[in-house]
């Protein structure tokens, strides 16, 4: 029972019963990226909105609905920046590329740099050239 009224209510849990039912109705399944978020399409007779066209389209996360698990590749094609999605091409990662990394923000792994005031270790002193203001100066 709870997790019929966290689907019927939440959105960051997963997803709603809403999106479930317009993806069964109307989704197209495009397909799934190295996270297991699933893609979906959907056009329609009618464009809502003349900057979009008549295509919509979304994704179904795998767990938690976390933006920063979006790969560029499927995130430029949810956009709209491209008309194939990636399970179309063929894709070879540079070597410079690196792999995910969750967003840390709010929890303890979140990135300190030196001179943050909850980083660990001693904080660098003041280089001299600061100089405060004063009013009337």
């Amino acid at each position: 029972m709870k997790q019929f009224w966290t689907q019927f209510f939440t959105w960051w849990n997963g997803t709603t019963l809403g999106t479930r039912f317009h993806t069964w109705r109307h989704g197209h399944f495009v397909g799934t990226d190295e996270f297991g978020n699933r893609y979906y399409r959907y056009v329609q007779p009618q464009p809502i909105d003349s900057n979009v066209g008549a295509e919509r389209r979304w994704v179904v996360y795998n767990g938690d609905a976390d933006a920063s698990r979006v790969p560029p590749g499927w995130r430029a094609w949810l956009c709209h920046n491209g008309d194939v999605p990636p399970s179309e091409e063929a894709y070879a990662p540079r070597p410079w590329e690196k792999p995910h990394l969750p967003n840390m923000t709010g929890t303890a792994m979140a990135y300190r740099p030196s001179g943050s005031m909850l980083s660990t270790g001693k904080r660098p002193s003041a280089t001299g050239d600061y100089v405060p203001w004063t009013p009337g100066e």
